[in-house]
């Protein structure tokens, strides 16, 4: 478990190296600035259309609802609020890691060059190097959707379905936030899907407690807003200090 808690603590550890980096700072400006008309848009009208179910199947917003009718309301209200966070993690990191991933990129660039000092360069140019991001991005976000969606619909298994269906897409949130933010030095290198999810997993719980760190500070609505450039610069300088380049380099043997 020792490795599971470094992984856990490490984003916390990261903050000082965040605010010692006046580039990365300005470098985090516009993601975050993006990230909160992304995050807010998602969370105002997913709101207001759960509060409009919530309204419709208690009645109380009727002229004159009764006591049973606002209790109830108060009750969705508070499971449509939870309902409601699930929603908006999953719509802020797949838009938000499509929208950002040129310049998550970026900042990822700026704490490589501090850490290993040197600068690698695909000499692509800017915009194909863009494209083949957010491309990478893509795919990346389309494999979480692929996992998640039946992990989903365990739900409906009787008996045992709710708690599979929760184990498992907590378990594999761990995974995939972990990939997410370890992701981007292999982009740069264009190794394929199979070989990023080959090279986390290689972490063990170093990953996995990386990742369960991650995924709270993107649950919890507003911080992840202002975390998200923190866990990008934390998952470079991790996939540095415990060498898990050294896995990408077993992909020439």
């Amino acid at each position: 478990m020792r490795d599971f808690f470094f992984g856990f603590f490490y984003p916390i550890r990261s903050l000082g190296f965040f605010f010692k980096q006046p580039k990365i700072i300005l470098y985090s400006i516009v993601p975050i600035i993006l990230n909160l008309v992304i995050y807010g848009t998602i969370f105002f009208f997913t709101y207001r259309w759960l509060y409009g179910i919530s309204e419709d199947i208690t009645g109380a917003g009727t002229g004159d609802p009764n006591v049973i009718q606002v209790m109830f309301h108060a009750l969705l209200s508070v499971i449509f609020f939870i309902v409601l966070l699930f929603i908006c993690y999953l719509l802020f990191i797949t838009l938000g890691g499509l929208v950002n991933a040129p310049f998550e990129d970026r900042i990822s660039r700026a704490v490589e060059k501090i850490i290993t000092n040197t600068n690698y360069e695909t000499n692509l140019g800017f915009w194909k190097e863009n494209f083949l991001s957010i491309k990478a991005e893509f795919f990346k976000q389309l494999f979480n959707i692929c996992i998640i969606v039946p992990i989903f619909f365990l739900n409906f298994v009787p008996a045992v379905g709710t708690v599979l269906s929760s184990i498992l897409g907590i378990t594999f949130s761990f995974f995939f936030n972990a990939l997410d933010y370890l992701d981007y030095p292999m982009t740069r290198r264009f190794y394929k899907l199979r070989q990023k999810l080959s090279v986390v997993n290689s972490g063990g719980l170093l990953s996995y407690g990386f990742g369960a760190m991650a995924f709270l500070m993107m649950f919890l609505p507003i911080i992840n807003v202002f975390f998200k450039p923190v866990l990008v610069v934390a998952g470079t300088s991790l996939f540095y200090e415990k060498k898990y380049f050294d896995q990408i380099k077993n992909f020439h043997k």
